[in-house]
């Protein structure tokens, strides 16, 4: 592996059902020990057993943020068998399942990650089910004990012994708190694990010193470190029920670390261990409308003290401040008084009264305060500060978060397209977001229609109000949109923008939509002479370097509302999510600098990883084909149409051999004509898949071909989940040259399968790419790898050209949608806009006289017995301005 993997840092992608891992070349610090080169050797040999393992190291500032959560997880999981009591008891028969609060920092502290959709307390749990398993594989054999065990690979871990400390609430007022200490034994008769008494121990092991000094082993630990335990030894009241006064009580909570750090285990009450009962400042956000809609609305806030859940007032503080430090009991509630820590809480409060006075705050300053509001008081680290949307905002954020809860968007009847219910509520929630004036950002997954719910939006608007809309596309997507508005909303009236000479008014009433290029963008300066009512970007990942041109080209233009389309959410780099967010909802994440110091205390506390959730999150929309809830009537295997615009090269080369093909026709007959009609469709068929398979040439040049752009845009969403596709193409000849290009998109070679392949190569080549190791996509001539092949692992299918046979390219699709495949499998059908590809796919799926079972029996054989008028018609180009 060595050299391949130098320079490179290895990442976690999250699925459905685990993990993947994979290297990738990222600036900053890689590690080039060889110890992520191990971690992945192990993965590849055995995911879970690697994760077990990967739980006893330590961590490497170096490591990618998803290695470094996987981590996490893992240690967490090795944490808990240490802090089992009865793990030498049951052993490989343990249950080890994560606890409430790890659970909870757990999620708390994910990074920005890939799939980091799937990561749930569903997911933890599941993934601990297959580390519970690869643990009892492991400690089966083993001759020693657990704790043995656990310290052979790490001799830092701290390994907690079968000893309980346990303090409840009393009644009595004199003494609050009762004290007990309790051993885990194994109940013979009930064959099972329980607790007891420690005095118990005295007659369970009498006359055997050796067990009873083991299991007292982490209370003589305790004794050593802690003068309130050594008191209870030496009087013996350790192994008796105790009754403990509040001052007592309290010297017993603050010792707890200590205790655990013994390996004794404590059971507390939880208004102790969750601080559930303490002091806290609560800054609410929006309790009143404001006036105005839009990021600039100046919204209220209010500050109030809370004990618990109860609301303290400033007096009442006060009367705390002249109590010592302990326990307190107040409004029904044990509390814990820490002057400096009241003092620091007072502090606060009062300087959140003084920006209560100095005015109003705009949404994004307002809604930004739940990341930075630390910062924006000074306060102490101690001191418990929660922000939290007033009643106003509340109600709009529980809409921007649940699109069910918005009001259904009226289409009319010139509205084409019949949208799914998770499309309409996609459509509600961009209207919201619009009126609101805030910028959202629709994330839905690949496939389930991100562009017709926009247009839906645009058709809308164009019943309502007059408006001036720019829409601005990658300049491969181009054929895709005017397609889709033409199909879906036919009397929207839109201007494509192709070209920085031309002169176009952009003041023309008649206009709903103008469509340009990110390009564009940069060069037609007069688009940011525009106040437009919205503005959208399709894959709006070409605005993610802040640096770039590009990128400030976009953000100086005008607009009321904006609208961000991309397919994969901002995942491994939170500057990217900062350079969106400040495109859709200026300053809501702060300025560069004021994001960047927010990231960089991620390292040293990652629950703010949380906080930022919740302040991105009710500004995307995001939906995913394996969310049943969301999406119960998606189809298994999902088919669309992508069309590929022609090329200046691709355009100059069709348009010279329709003008041959009509010239050579005039004097063609019989077998001649239909030799030269079927050579044709060939050489037309080569010009729409590259100019260079025509011409016989070897460079294909992504540039030339809009084809090769296209399966870029697609290839590039896939690469970022880290899936898998299948690529046809009916040329053998094109395998390589796809295989060339998706090379560079993947940043690694894939496969390629065709008619020269010998039979045990394939079956090599087949269990490659089902393996563990990620093979990204394998290219594939359609009449080899169109049967016999179980390639389950791709759930991408790419037809690069078509073979106008159905059942051809649906006996192709089938070797990735077939028994063994458990995801939703996605099939791209590549359509070269305007030209013979686009012609006869129309009359295979159209009302036309031609039937579907003719072209299916005869392949291309049908089109010879066209007249020479419809043979033109067939292969001409459509003219400027024709749809």
């Amino acid at each position: 592996m060595g050299n391949k993997t130098k320079g490179k840092k290895l990442i976690v992608c999250f699925t459905q059902q685990g993990f993947k891992l994979d290297f990738i070349s990222k600036k900053g610090p890689s590690s080039d020990n060889g110890f992520e080169e191990k971690i992945y050797k192990d993965y590849l040999e055995n995911p879970y057993k690697m994760l077990f393992y990967l739980g006893f190291t330590d961590s490497d500032k170096s490591w990618s943020d998803s290695l470094s959560f996987l981590h996490t997880v893992a240690v967490d999981f090795i944490t808990n068998i240490s802090k089992t009591a009865d793990i030498e008891l049951s052993r490989e028969n343990a249950v080890i399942i994560p606890s409430e609060d790890g659970l909870g920092k757990i999620l708390d502290g994910m990074p920005f990650v890939i799939g980091q959709e799937f990561i749930n307390a569903k997911w933890i749990e599941e993934n601990y089910r297959k580390l519970t398993e690869v643990f009892a594989d492991e400690i089966k054999d083993y001759s020693g004990t657990v704790e043995e065990f656990l310290l052979e690979h790490n001799s830092e871990i701290n390994v907690v012994g079968r000893v309980y400390f346990h303090l409840v609430e009393n009644k009595l007022s004199e003494h609050p708190f009762a004290f007990l200490a309790t051993y885990s034994t194994e109940d013979k008769r009930q064959k099972k694990i329980i607790n007891t008494p420690l005095k118990n121990a005295l007659y369970e092991f009498k006359n055997q010193d050796d067990k009873i000094l083991n299991l007292l082993s982490t209370v003589s630990k305790a004794a050593e470190k802690s003068e309130f335990i050594s008191e209870l030894v030496e009087s013996g009241e350790l192994f008796s029920p105790l009754k403990l006064t509040s001052e007592e009580a309290y010297t017993f909570l603050k010792e707890i670390p200590t205790y655990e750090e013994c390996g004794i285990l404590c059971r507390i009450p939880n208004w102790w261990k969750k601080k559930r009962n303490s002091l806290k400042i609560s800054l609410k956000v929006g309790e009143d409308e404001p006036s105005q809609v839009g990021m600039d609305a100046l919204l209220n806030f209010s500050p109030q003290l809370y004990l618990g859940d109860e609301k303290l007032t400033e007096a009442e503080l006060k009367k705390l401040l002249a109590e010592t430090d302990g326990l307190s009991y107040i409004k029904g509630k044990w509390i814990e008084v820490d002057q400096d820590k009241l003092r620091s809480t007072l502090e606060a409060y009062e300087k959140a009264k003084g920006l209560l006075q100095t005015g109003e705050y705009n949404i994004a300053e307002a809604i930004r305060m739940q990341l930075n509001g630390g910062e924006l008081l000074n306060v102490e680290e101690d001191v418990d500060l929660e922000i939290s949307n007033g009643q106003w905002l509340e109600s709009v954020t529980s809409k921007m978060n649940r699109p069910r809860l918005i009001e259904t968007t009226p289409l009319g009847d010139d509205f084409k397209a019949k949208l799914r219910n998770y499309q309409h509520e996609g459509v509600n929630w961009l209207r919201y977001m619009k009126d609101l004036g805030f910028g959202a950002c629709l994330a839905d997954d690949m496939g389930l229609g991100k562009t017709v719910q926009v247009i839906a939006l645009l058709e809308h608007i164009r019943q309502t109000k007059s408006a001036k809309n720019l829409l601005i596309i990658p300049a491969s997507l181009m054929g895709n949109w005017q397609k889709e508005i033409e199909n879906f909303a036919p009397k929207l009236k839109y201007k494509m923008v192709y070209s920085s000479k031309e002169e176009v008014d952009l003041q023309n009433e008649n206009i709903n939509l103008y469509v340009t290029t990110y390009g564009m963008a940069v060069r037609k300066e007069e688009l940011q002479t525009v106040k437009w009512d919205l503005v959208i970007l399709d894959e709006a990942q070409a605005i993610k370097n802040p640096g770039t041109k590009q990128t400030k080209s976009v953000k100086q233009l005008e607009a009321k509302s904006k609208i961000a389309l991309t397919g994969t959410p901002i995942e491994n780099s939170l500057s990217d999510l900062w350079s969106l967010f400040d495109f859709l909802n200026p300053g809501l994440l702060g300025n560069a600098q004021e994001f960047k110091r927010f990231t960089k205390g991620l390292k040293h506390s990652q629950q703010g990883y949380s906080k930022l959730r919740s302040v991105v999150n009710p500004f995307i929309l995001r939906r995913l084909k394996t969310d049943k809830k969301v999406i119960s009537d998606l189809p298994e295997k999902m088919e669309m149409k992508t069309y590929a615009s022609l090329s200046k090269k691709q355009a100059v080369l069709y348009s010279k051999l329709v003008e041959e093909l009509e010239e050579k026709l005039q004097d063609s007959v019989g077998i001649e004509r239909k030799g030269l009609v079927l050579a044709s469709i060939t050489k037309f068929k080569q010009i729409c898949n590259h100019p260079d398979q025509y011409l016989g040439q070897n460079t294909y040049s992504k540039a030339q071909s809009g084809k090769f752009e296209r399966l870029q845009d697609i290839c590039e969403t896939i690469y970022n989940k880290r899936e898998r596709v299948l690529v046809f193409t009916q040329f053998r000849e094109m395998t390589g040259p796809i295989a060339d290009h998706l090379e560079k998109i993947f940043n690694r070679k894939g496969l390629t399968l065709h008619g020269g392949t010998p039979a045990k190569k394939r079956t090599e080549l087949v269990e490659k790419f089902n393996g563990q190791e990620y093979v990204p996509f394998m290219v594939l001539s359609l009449k080899a790898g169109g049967v016999g092949l179980n390639l389950t692992s791709a759930n991408h299918v790419i037809h690069f050209d078509r073979w106008w046979n159905p059942a051809v390219e649906n006996q192709a699709t089938d070797r990735a949608f077939r028994i063994g495949q458990q995801k939703n499998v996605m099939v791209h059908k590549l359509i070269t806009s305007g030209t013979i590809e686009e012609k006869i796919d129309g009359m295979i799926t159209g009302k036309s006289k031609l039937a579907s079972d003719v072209v299916t029996s005869s392949k291309e054989k049908w089109i010879t017995e066209l007249d020479n008028d419809e043979l033109m018609e067939l292969f001409t180009l459509p003219q400027a301005g024709e749809s």
